[in-house]
C-alpha cells in the first residue's frame, strides 16, 4: 500500500473553547497545533480560520497569516476551507484560494447540516473549482452525500478539475450520510480506481473509520473539527493526539506513514 497521509482538522467551523477547551483559535495557536501535528506525523493540516472574537472567518488575510506562521516552523501542507460556516456567503467562502495554496477543500453539493442546510448550487461549485484551477490549486472533494461524487466527476467531464482526484468522504454528519463501515465501503466502491481518498469519521464514527481507512488503502483526517473526544467521556488533550494515535495504529499494522514531501508525490501537487 501506498503509506498513509494523515490530515490534522485542527478547528473548524462550529467547535468552541466550551466544548473542547484545548481548541486553538488565534493564528499562533493554530500554527502551534499545526507543527504539533506535523511532529506527530500529519502532513496535511486542514484550516478553518477564527477572527479576534473566535468565530469562524473566511477573510484571506487571516488566513495568510495562519499560512505563514505555519510555513516558518515546517513544511507540513496547508490546506484552508472554503466550507467555512454554513452562514458564509459563496464569496466570502472562496477567499483562502487567492493566496494560492497546494491545496483547498471544494464541497461537491447541498446537505442537511445539523439543524442548518450547506448550500452549494452546481453554479458556484464550478465556480469554485474554475478559481482553484486557474489558481493551481489542488481541490480536495469533499463528498458528505453519494450524489456528490457524481457532481465531482461531471467536474472532471467539463474540464474544470484535473484527474485524478482527491476526494474526503466526511460521515457521520447529523443530516447526512452515516459514518457506518457499510456506508464508506459503498463510497469507496463509486470512485475511479485512480482516485485517492481520505475519511473523516465525525463524532463516535472518527476512530472506527480511521482504522477501516488504513485497512482499505486509503487516508486518514482526524483532529477536533470532526471530534472532540479521545474516547467515550475523555476529551483529546490536543489535535496532536489524536494524530498520534493513527500513527501508531498504521504503524503496528504494518502501513508506514507518508512524510508531507511524500504526500505530495502521492498527491501530485
Amino acid at each position: 500500500m501506498e503509506k498513509l497521509i494523515i490530515t490534522a482538522a485542527l478547528t473548524g467551523a462550529e467547535v468552541t473553547r466550551a466544548q473542547q477547551p484545548n481548541l486553538p483559535l488565534t493564528p499562533d495557536e493554530i500554527a502551534d497545533a499545526a507543527y504539533e501535528c506535523y511532529l506527530a506525523g500529519a502532513s496535511i493540516v486542514h484550516v478553518h480560520a477564527r477572527d479576534a472574537e473566535g468565530s469562524p472567518t473566511q477573510d484571506a488575510e487571516v488566513y495568510k497569516e495562519i499560512k505563514d506562521k505555519i510555513a516558518s516552523k515546517c513544511n507540513i501542507i496547508f490546506q484552508p476551507s472554503t466550507g467555512g460556516a454554513v452562514w458564509h456567503t459563496p464569496e466570502q467562502r472562496l477567499q483562502p484560494v487567492a493566496l494560492k495554496p497546494e491545496m483547498a477543500t471544494l464541497s461537491c453539493g447541498t446537505c442537511n447540516f445539523g439543524p442548518d442546510v450547506f448550500m452549494n448550487s452546481e453554479e458556484y461549485i464550478e465556480k469554485f473549482a474554475k478559481s482553484m484551477l486557474e489558481m493551481g490549486v489542488k481541490p480536495e472533494i469533499e463528498v458528505f452525500e453519494r450524489g456528490m461524487i457524481e457532481n465531482a466527476k461531471a467536474l472532471v467531464k467539463k474540464g474544470l478539475v484535473k484527474p485524478p482526484l482527491h476526494v474526503d468522504f466526511v460521515l457521520g454528519v447529523p443530516g447526512a450520510c452515516p459514518g457506518t463501515p457499510e456506508d464508506l465501503m459503498f463510497m469507496v466502491r463509486q470512485l475511479p480506481s485512480d482516485w485517492t481518498w481520505t475519511i473523516a469519521g465525525i463524532g463516535r464514527s472518527e476512530l472506527p473509520l480511521a482504522v477501516m481507512g488504513i485497512l482499505l488503502g486509503g487516508h486518514v483526517r482526524v483532529g477536533f473539527e470532526d471530534n472532540v473526544y479521545y474516547s467515550k467521556g475523555r476529551l483529546a488533550k490536543s489535535n496532536a493526539e489524536l494524530v498520534e494515535r493513527i500513527v501508531r495504529i498504521s504503524k503496528e499494522m504494518g502501513r508506514e506513514v507518508a512524510t508531507p514531501d511524500e504526500a505530495r508525490v502521492i498527491l501530485g501537487l
